[in-house]
């Protein structure tokens, strides 16, 4: 009998040392595993692009001053915005290996008149060919005067109001970089590589905001309403606002749709920064919300700007929004959210 147990309890040790060993031998690898998250984020190097597929016929070009969204088919090429002037051949050049030889520019998309968004429009634009209305024979009557050599530059008649200049006067951007063709009811539609494309206008940043849905592809490019890098440029100058930009994320959320759990489903290509999806939207515009809050609280209990900018409002988000440094400041974002508030 004590043999017996004497058994039992050697056995139970063998188990329990090699239970230790391979515990000790999975350690290192846990540690590994363990190590590489949270994934490092690099942005491009400067002066350089990246291209990342985003879903369906939608990829983004990254790095160019703000995002470019590139949709590609059958009937060839829609851009969402240009990026900045230095970068447009790089990403022509990046356009191009993601596009099948002998596909054409047909439409670019502006979302505001930013440079950073328009910056590339002059040059890409004439790489492109406007769909014509008429075959190149046709002698029935005049082809009217559109230029089909380039492609059609599509915003808000906002943006074209503001990058042109009455007759007489200077404009800010050359005639070649204008849109074409605008709108200024909601929203402009039309089917474009076997998907529908519905631009919208969602005034925030300006009054001049374009969203591009691309519904098959379940892709939203929101231009600069969403900025995962900073904090809302708010152009009041242009019809900006922080009423307006609340007012928008929540119509761009209600579009979203999260595959689980809020997150997943729509994806969202912002101005700036990282690809999101519903559960990204819904925290910017939960801090547009809570910031625009505060400020509004401060301003009724008579406090000036000065002392709401030492009271810090915006203190819980600084770390993923805020800047001391460049050209849109957190004190700028106060600033603006200010005096959007305070008529």
């Amino acid at each position: 009998m004590r043999l017996l147990l004497w058994i039992a309890v050697a056995l139970t040790l063998a188990v329990v040392a090699a239970g230790e060993r391979a515990q000790a031998q999975q350690a290192p690898q846990a540690s590994a595993r363990q190590a590489a998250w949270p994934p490092k984020l690099e942005e491009p190097a400067p002066g350089e692009v990246e291209v990342l597929p985003v879903r369906g016929n939608v990829h983004v070009i990254m790095g160019a001053g703000g995002n470019v969204t590139v949709e590609v088919g059958g009937q060839g090429i829609l851009l969402v915005d240009t990026g900045i002037a230095a970068m447009r051949e790089k990403v022509w050049a990046a356009v191009q290996k993601i596009a099948p030889p002998r596909k054409v520019l047909r439409y670019v998309i502006n979302t505001d008149e930013d440079p950073e968004h328009t910056g590339g429009n002059a040059v890409i634009a004439a790489k492109g060919q406007t769909v014509p209305l008429r075959e190149a024979n046709y002698t029935a009557g005049p082809q009217g005067s559109i230029n089909y050599n380039r492609a059609s530059v599509v915003a808000h008649q906002n943006v074209l109001n503001r990058m042109s200049a009455p007759t007489g006067e200077k404009s800010p951007t050359p005639p070649a970089a204008w849109p074409d063709n605008t709108y200024a009811i909601d929203q402009k539609r039309f089917y474009f590589n076997d998907e529908p494309v519905v631009m919208m206008n969602f005034p925030g940043n300006t009054d001049g905001n374009t969203i591009v849905f691309f519904r098959k592809s379940d892709v939203i490019s929101t231009g600069d309403l969403i900025d995962l890098t900073r904090y809302p440029v708010i152009d009041r100058k242009a019809g900006g606002s922080i009423q307006a930009i609340v007012a928008s994320l929540n119509k761009l959320i209600d579009l979203c749709v999260p595959e689980s759990h809020g997150a997943g489903g729509t994806l969202v290509i912002p101005g700036h920064g990282r690809i999101g999806d519903h559960a990204e939207g819904a925290y910017y515009r939960d801090m547009t919300y809570i910031i625009r809050d505060r400020v509004q609280d401060m301003i009724e209990k008579g406090m000036t700007l000065p002392q709401i900018k030492a009271a810090r409002p915006t203190r819980d988000y600084d770390g993923r929004y805020g800047s001391s440094t460049g050209q849109w400041t957190t004190e700028k974002f106060v600033e603006a959210v200010y005096d959007s508030l305070r008529k």
